[in-house]
């Protein structure tokens, strides 16, 4: 998801899997493939940053989990490292074990 704010100041939440096009004339304008549009205080090069921001995160994300090397991040709790006990995810076996 990304965040994004309406002209009021309220902040919300995109899945940018859903987002059709982002035009910007002069308000920025998100369109979704269901045909809901809002109007954002967001730059279109800024909504677009936080697409790719988005995308870039799964494929680390990913990567890491393939690795073994994941460990989730919980809201409040220090960043784990490799020296702590293993998470709760299993890696995915390595490509030679598939």
């Amino acid at each position: 998801m990304i965040r994004v704010t309406r002209l009021n100041g309220e902040q919300f939440a995109l899945n940018p899997d859903l987002i059709e096009r982002v035009e910007g004339h002069p308000d920025t304008v998100v369109f979704l493939v269901d045909g809901t549009k809002y109007v954002v205080r967001e730059s279109v090069e800024e909504v677009l940053a936080g697409i790719r921001e988005y995308r870039a995160s799964i494929l680390a994300t990913a990567y890491e989990m393939d690795r073994g090397t994941y460990r989730p991040v919980t809201p409040g709790a220090t960043q784990a490292t490799a020296d702590d006990a293993e998470g709760s995810v299993l890696p995915f076996p390595a490509r030679e074990e598939r």
